[in-house]
């Protein structure tokens, strides 16, 4: 009963979501008659690919039952990484796509090595690692920007359209498509993969599956590992927008990632969650933020609002909780 309980609140949670970005996305269009125009459309959907691959990557750790806050800067040390194999390096530019890829991957190896072989809680371990790679992207770049303009195809990453060359009326770009690529396979990974499984099950009662005669701390270091990873291709996203790392970026990005994860039904206690509710969740968080934008209200009004639907969203999810309880 409880089982199915859940599954009726998450779904619900889902579909309550998408309601809600329906509903934003005409309110948005009525006060201004330039929210609903193609070019903000694809502003939008570009700045939702950023936050959708970080919150992909984050939503793999909170089944587990666990937290990240280091992939904000994580991300800008991918970027980082990236800029020193292209730029300084002048190595073609799979191998800076490998290097972010790579960088992301060693550091959620070494997140989760802190959580399960040290037994550092995740909140304590990921802020200790946010602070760690915020220093050291700066300490690698003197706190300087690293420029990709010597790197030929670089802001094509982000900035191109795949998309829009076979269909020109719809120019999404790459990194748009390279979000629900990544969704994609990270779905499959959850619905399909023994890695998937442990996922939910680490969530749900970790004591349980360690009985059951699994090792249960590789599972969640190949978990965290993977998270980063997919951070990495955030850091790539990123950089190509901008065409440059900058060493001062990435705080604040970790919340809103969160944010978008427990909008879209995740729950904070693990073991329940999809990618379908995140990719919801970060497309809300990036319409709010550009019909704001696009309505001229203040930034510092704008935190305001993204702080108070963080607080909503854990609400929610505390009520979900109790009603499944």
């Amino acid at each position: 009963m409880d089982a199915r309980q859940a599954r009726r609140g998450a779904a619900q949670q889902k579909i309550l979501a998408f309601a809600s970005l329906i509903v934003l996305v005409a309110g948005f269009s009525l006060a201004s008659p330039n929210f609903f125009q193609m070019t903000n459309i694809m502003a939008i959907l570009q700045a939702a690919s950023v936050n959708g691959v970080l919150a992909v990557a984050v939503t793999l750790i909170i089944i587990t039952g666990g937290i990240d806050l280091s992939i904000g800067t994580l991300m800008t040390f991918c970027a980082v990484m990236a800029g020193v194999v292209l730029t300084w390096g002048g190595m073609p530019l799979p191998l800076g796509i490998v290097a972010a890829i790579a960088t992301g991957a060693c550091c959620g190896l070494i997140s989760g090595t802190f959580v399960a072989k040290m037994k550092i809680p995740p909140f304590i371990a990921t802020l200790g690692m946010m602070l760690m790679l915020k220093g050291l992207s700066l300490i690698v770049t003197g706190t300087k920007p690293i420029y990709f303009n010597d790197t030929p195809g670089f802001t094509q990453i982000a900035q191109g359209s795949v998309i829009g060359a076979l269909v020109p009326a719809f120019p999404v770009p790459n990194g748009v498509l390279i979000l629900f690529l990544v969704a994609g396979a990270v779905a499959w990974i959850l619905g399909r993969t023994v890695l998937g499984r442990y996922t939910f099950a680490l969530g749900s009662n970790e004591e349980a599956v360690r009985l059951s005669g699994v090792d249960t701390d590789r599972w969640k270091m190949a978990i965290y590992a993977l998270s980063g990873g997919i951070v990495g291709i955030g850091g790539l996203l990123i950089a190509s927008r901008l065409n440059s790392a900058q060493p001062a970026l990435g705080l604040g990005y970790e919340l809103e990632a969160i944010a978008a994860v427990v909008i879209g039904g995740t729950s904070l206690a693990g073991g329940r969650g999809t990618i379908l509710g995140t990719l919801i969740g970060a497309l809300i968080m990036a319409v709010l933020t550009n019909g704001l934008r696009v309505l001229s209200v203040a930034p510092e009004w704008q935190t305001v609002v993204t702080g108070a639907i963080i607080i909503v969203a854990v609400y929610a999810d505390q009520l979900r909780r109790g009603r499944a309880g």
